[in-house]
């Protein structure tokens, strides 16, 4: 071909340099399965009876205030400290909102033209090349300010506002949570369309559209994908039940902390400290404990995520499967928690994989178990104001050698009751420690420096062992 009289190297056919097909997981229209087992009547009554228990509670604390206080007033002081200065909370999401929208979208786009600019302008000048070969400067320009981005706009302003206005726990969980979940998002994807924006197909640069991007920051997956399957309409009397569920819950969780949990621990650093005291006190624990952690799971994984993917009609809403019939804790990390899973699975475990060769197949697990250990504790020690690492330690040392040591296929209800037996220890074992550490950091002043304060637990010191 003569371009101004001159002779260029030939050209490739770029129609022809096609995007590989999306790999990874393949969403499909389906419903949560509390959605389907609630249409049973049998289940329904377990429904039922934990808002009896509910009721119950609520009639509790009004006879025992009126006894107590000569009152019928219902008092939510600790729902109000809990989520005390939400107007920091929502400026501090709105500023990582619009920078998770705007910051890494752009910077992709950016990417992508300059990119593909530079691979036209090398099949056209020096022939046909693997397109791997464009100049690594153009994608170092772009990660920089990407990854300066995820360090200091995701990760420390938002932790530098927790700490300098001192927010209250339930306050600092929701930012954390919002921190986490845009960082993930964010990876997601950049993670999901540099492959494709690699490519080019008939000259075009193939970037999503800037409302694609902005739905997946709203509905409730964690894997990118330019198009989900959607239900035809909204069943706005859905939204509202599944709203008033999850406040159901958060009221339910406040009188299991008041009634059964603060009573317990509020005064014990005033008593002799045995470990006749402590063992009890983790087996009293186990009954709060999972119920918290039933609320926790009914009201997030259930209620939340099926109320958003409702109002977007989003439709695959597995976003968890049956893991009460669980019989090890291979199963359980599975079936728990679908959403996150898939994440750690496809940009962790698979993509360790993906550098590393076959055979290291247990490292990417070890990897997994790592950095999902160190998010749950980041969360905790946020959101408590001290560092007390049990759950790090029962995910670790327990919940990674279990997984291990359990991996098959154990079926049987012998194997379930033991998976639930663990599971009703260790809810009693981290509400135990972590109340009492609370109550220590209230009633012990520091007695050493700062950062022995932060690393070793107050509750250690605080009581007096008998």
């Amino acid at each position: 071909m003569h371009l101004n009289g001159k002779t260029s190297a030939p050209s490739r056919d770029l129609s022809k340099v096609k995007a590989p097909l999306q790999k990874g997981k393949n969403f499909q229209a389906r419903e949560s399965l509390l959605d389907q087992l609630l249409e049973v009547n049998h289940i329904q009554t377990i429904q039922h009876m934990f808002v009896a228990l509910l009721i119950l509670f609520v009639v509790s604390t009004l006879i025992v205030d009126y006894i107590d206080q000569g009152r019928l007033v219902l008092d939510f002081e600790l729902l109000s400290f809990a989520f005390g200065k939400l107007q920091w909370v929502l400026t501090t999401w709105l500023a990582m909102f619009v920078g998770t929208l705007f910051v890494p979208y752009y910077l992709l786009s950016y990417w992508t033209r300059n990119y593909q600019t530079a691979i036209h302008h090398q099949l056209n000048n020096t022939g046909a090349k693997p397109l791997l070969l464009a100049p690594l400067g153009i994608t170092l320009l772009y990660a920089v300010p990407y990854l300066a981005f995820q360090l200091i706009g995701l990760g420390m302003f938002p932790l530098y506002f927790v700490v300098k206005f001192d927010l209250p726990p339930a306050s600092r969980f929701i930012v954390i949570i919002e921190q986490i979940r845009f960082m993930m998002k964010t990876h997601s994807f950049v993670r999901e369309n540099i492959p494709k924006c690699m490519y080019i197909e008939d000259s075009q640069v193939v970037i999503p559209s800037l409302s694609q991007y902005l739905y997946f920051l709203f509905c409730p997956t964690l894997i990118y994908r330019d198009t989900y399957p959607r239900t035809p309409k909204i069943r706005w009397t859905y939204v509202g039940i599944k709203f008033s569920q999850v406040l159901g819950c958060l009221f339910y969780t406040y009188y299991v902390f008041t009634r059964l949990c603060i009573p317990m621990y509020k005064n014990i650093y005033n008593e002799p400290f045995t470990i006749k005291v402590l063992v009890l006190n983790i087996f009293h624990s186990i009954l709060p404990g999972i119920l918290i952690f039933f609320l926790a799971f009914f009201s997030f994984l259930h209620c939340w995520l099926n109320m958003f993917a409702e109002m977007l009609r989003f439709a695959d809403r597995m976003f968890y499967e049956d893991w009460w019939n669980c019989t090890s804790f291979a199963q359980y990390f599975r079936k728990w928690n679908v959403v996150v899973h898939d994440w750690l699975f496809y940009y962790v475990y698979r993509d360790f994989l993906g550098v590393f060769p076959r055979r290291f197949r247990v490292a990417a697990t070890l990897s997994v178990f790592l950095l999902s250990a160190v998010i749950h504790e980041y969360i905790l020690t946020v959101c408590f104001g001290f560092f007390y690492p049990v759950l790090f330690f029962l995910f670790i040392c327990f919940g990674m050698v279990l997984k291990f040591l359990l991996d098959g296929e154990n079926k049987g209800p012998v194997y379930n009751i033991m998976m639930w037996a663990k599971l009703f220890l260790g809810q009693g074992v981290l509400l135990s420690l972590y109340s009492q550490e609370w109550y220590a950091q209230i009633h012990c002043p520091p007695t050493q420096g700062v950062l022995w304060d932060i690393v070793v637990p107050r509750s250690w010191s605080c009581y007096q062992w008998g």
